[in-house]
């Protein structure tokens, strides 16, 4: 059964990744493609995690785990330097 659900698993993601950077290119405002650089965090995340069942290795799950945190961090920076302006206080 998983031969089947990953792939078409693995088209939806790449769509959804693709209709991400779509927003991040020409977002209309900034708060948008700070957003859609989220969405295109978690995108690479699932896919990531797709690849990672498809081929039985760990390593794309700590992978994964790394792109979440860097992701969050980013996500937090970008928000606070379009609140304040300064990232550092």
């Amino acid at each position: 059964m998983l031969e089947i659900v990953i792939p078409i698993a693995f088209a939806m993601v790449s769509v959804a990744l693709l209709l991400s950077l779509y927003r991040v290119i020409i977002g209309p405002e900034l708060p948008d493609r700070i957003l859609a650089l989220d969405t295109l965090y978690i995108n690479s995340i699932a896919l990531l995690i797709l690849l990672g069942l498809h081929l039985g290795s760990a390593l794309y799950f700590e992978a994964a785990l790394l792109i979440a945190v860097m992701g969050f961090v980013g996500t937090v920076a970008l928000s606070k330097y379009l609140l304040r302006g300064d990232i550092m206080e």
